[in-house]
């Protein structure tokens, strides 16, 4: 078996989550190519090179592929998919924007967001919010399957050898074009690679209150997440969002304040190693899943918490 794993960059920097879908990758088992599409990316092809595990590594360099637009890189990865057993991606926005169309132009189905590999056909993922977990098995002559990055610890970034090989082909669809972006800038960690995750909820009452929460950040080198109650109450902006319809993290302490536990939420943090809820309703669900409590006044606890960090 050989298993394609595309990159995910911005053709400078490759992503942690690439290191969590080639470990999904190892475990399957055989040989691991890494897809690197993109306009300029040298050196992430060359960081992609020295992942362990990885053996070869296809650098497709074309401005087609400077935004990595879905229209267009999905063509150029079903050409070279028809080579493989497996085709895996990330489960990011880039990931499940273009494995579904992959799956589609190779006329098979698609696994989405598996957290466990059973055999080289039969993997685990979540269903109904994470309240259940379904074993799905493929026949399909070629298994596209997008990675929950949580789910796998990350190989080694630095041990490989892999070669690298030039990929020619170029596919324009014509179809769509990059207009614009705006990122958010900021020196906190990001959200879904950060170790230590502070987010709030709808108990936080407005935005200016955040303040709280990235003065505790700062101090703990955390990054800041918030629940969809405080994203849609327009607190802050949506890519601070956690839960199913957001980021899916797995920090090493995750700190719940203001949040009362939404399935919604906890199908994007329960994974979290030692998750800490602060809130004044005692009965709030997000206690059910904490390891530890704190029933208190989050503008009194906050400031307190800080001071002691």
């Amino acid at each position: 078996m050989t298993i394609l794993v595309i990159a995910e960059h911005d053709n400078k920097v490759l992503a942690p989550a690439t290191l969590n879908t080639v470990a999904a990758a190892a475990k399957i088992g055989g040989d691991i190519h890494v897809l690197v599409a993109g306009q300029g990316a040298g050196a992430v092809a060359e960081a992609a090179a020295k992942i362990a595990g990885v053996s070869k590594v296809l650098n497709a360099d074309n401005a087609a592929y400077a935004h990595q637009l879905p229209e267009n890189v999905a063509p150029l990865v079903a050409e070279l998919g028809k080579g493989y057993s497996h085709i895996l991606a990330a489960a990011t926005s880039n990931g499940k924007n273009i494995l579904p169309r992959v799956a589609a132009q190779l006329d098979v189905d698609q696994i989405s967001e598996i957290i466990s590999v059973e055999s080289a056909d039969t993997f685990t993922r979540p269903i109904y919010a994470g309240n259940a977990i379904a074993t799905v098995q493929s026949s399909a002559a070629i298994k596209v399957i997008t990675v929950r990055a949580t789910g796998f610890d990350p190989v080694a970034a630095e041990g490989g050898s892999a070669a690298v090989e030039a990929v020619a082909a170029a596919h324009d669809a014509g179809t769509s074009s990059f207009v614009g972006e705006e990122l958010a800038k900021s020196d906190r960690p990001e959200l879904t690679a950060a170790k230590i995750v502070v987010s709030g909820g709808r108990g936080m009452q407005n935005g200016d209150n955040f303040k709280h929460l990235y003065a505790l950040a700062d101090k703990l080198g955390a990054a800041v997440g918030a629940s969809r109650a405080a994203v849609d109450a327009g607190f802050v902006p949506n890519d601070m969002q956690v839960g199913q319809t957001g980021k899916i993290v797995a920090p090493q302490l995750y700190i719940a304040v203001g949040i009362s536990g939404a399935i919604q939420h906890l199908a994007g943090m329960k994974d979290s190693k030692v998750i800490v809820a602060i809130n004044k309703d005692e009965e709030a669900p997000i206690f059910q899943v904490a390891d530890y409590g704190l029933v208190a006044d989050l503008f009194e606890a906050i400031p307190e918490l800080s001071k002691l960090v």
